[in-house]
């Protein structure tokens, strides 16, 4: 509707409806501005802003979504679990609703430590690592990736030959286990509760800074009740922990028992091999996070993860029951080990 003013001037009159629909355009033009700050690893520098957003726009998950990722990069993972849970709660209060997938998908990134794999609103899939492959005896295959890469190659001996399977990276469980200094975060790649496979066992620890893990010592070299027989592999990666200055982080690794005496110090690449004795800690030192990867089999009859305990240590879970995980898990936000 347009009436004259003074002057012969022609005022406009903004409908109600037109001035929804600026409003939508701005909040699209402000979440494709925060993505693309996202891609650059912007998000500490938007928290605020983005907080101010999903306080005025609570219901609206692409938001809510970019305040999580920001806070994963800011290295407050836990913050944006908590902001997940509260719209979680939102959403089921005002509108009987459970997050989208979209949300979804992020909040599992967080936990995985996997936010800089940057899900994209328009698609309904997660871009960045896709799981598991698991290659038959004897079969050849191409690794191959435009934008570079991290590979993990990891097998066993098998006594026969199984077909080619793939496992989603959404299926894979996160566990966080100790309590207090023992605390740390542990991805089931390829156990035997979470992935089929012959002898093969693997899953990625990550420990934060000035922790240990796996604490009390534990080994796997005896066949028995409670106990399976198998040789390991730790693959380390050091991560400088957020605000701390300075290169060439180390950390530290035991293994102990009859006719083996270990305490080798570990930086970014080193392997540590454990044919049998007792293992740990993997001693985080302060200032650094650590990343191991661990590598099992064995030719126990059974594929399975029993330990034994070193009955000198113990003792040392009884007192988790009164400790805390430790608030830096689950480890997400900057480069991921």
């Amino acid at each position: 509707m347009a009436r004259t003013g003074p002057r012969g001037r022609r005022r406009r009159r903004v409908l109600p409806g037109a001035t929804h629909r600026l409003e939508e355009l701005r909040l699209a033009a402000t979440e494709e501005r925060v993505d693309a700050d996202l891609r650059l690893g912007r998000g500490a520098e938007l928290v605020t802003e983005l907080t101010t957003l999903v306080a005025e726009h609570p219901l609206r998950e692409r938001l809510v979504g970019a305040l999580m990722r920001a806070l994963s990069q800011a290295g407050r993972p836990a913050e944006a679990l908590t902001v997940y849970e509260r719209t979680r709660q939102t959403l089921a209060d005002q509108l009987g609703a459970d997050p989208s997938p979209e949300l979804s998908t992020v909040h599992t990134a967080v936990l995985r430590g996997q936010i800089d794999l940057r899900p994209r609103w328009s698609s309904k899939r997660l871009r960045g690592p896709d799981g598991l492959r698991l290659l038959p005896r004897d079969a050849a295959a191409t690794v191959a990736s435009a934008d570079g890469g991290r590979f993990a190659l990891p097998g066993a001996r098998c006594d026969s030959r199984s077909n080619a399977r793939y496992g989603p990276a959404a299926d894979v469980t996160v566990e966080l286990r100790g309590a207090g200094p023992a605390s740390r975060q542990v991805n089931a790649i390829c156990m035997p509760e979470t992935f089929p496979a012959q002898r093969l066992l693997v899953c990625e620890v990550l420990t934060p800074a000035g922790n240990w893990s796996p604490y009390p010592p534990h080994k796997h070299d005896d066949e028995r009740a409670g106990e399976s027989v198998l040789e390991e592999i730790y693959y380390f990666q050091i991560r400088r922990e957020a605000g701390v200055r300075g290169e060439g982080g180390v950390g530290f690794q035991r293994v102990y028992g009859p006719g083996i005496d270990v305490l080798a110090e570990v930086r970014d690449g080193d392997v540590v091999l454990v044919p049998h004795g007792w293992h740990g800690p993997s001693m985080a030192v302060p200032g650094y996070d650590m990343y191991y990867l661990n590598v099992m089999a064995g030719p126990s009859p059974q594929r399975s993860w029993t330990i034994s305990l070193d009955p000198d240590h113990a003792w040392i879970r009884d007192g988790w029951a009164g400790q805390r995980m430790d608030p830096r898990l689950p480890m997400t936000g900057g480069s991921q080990p």
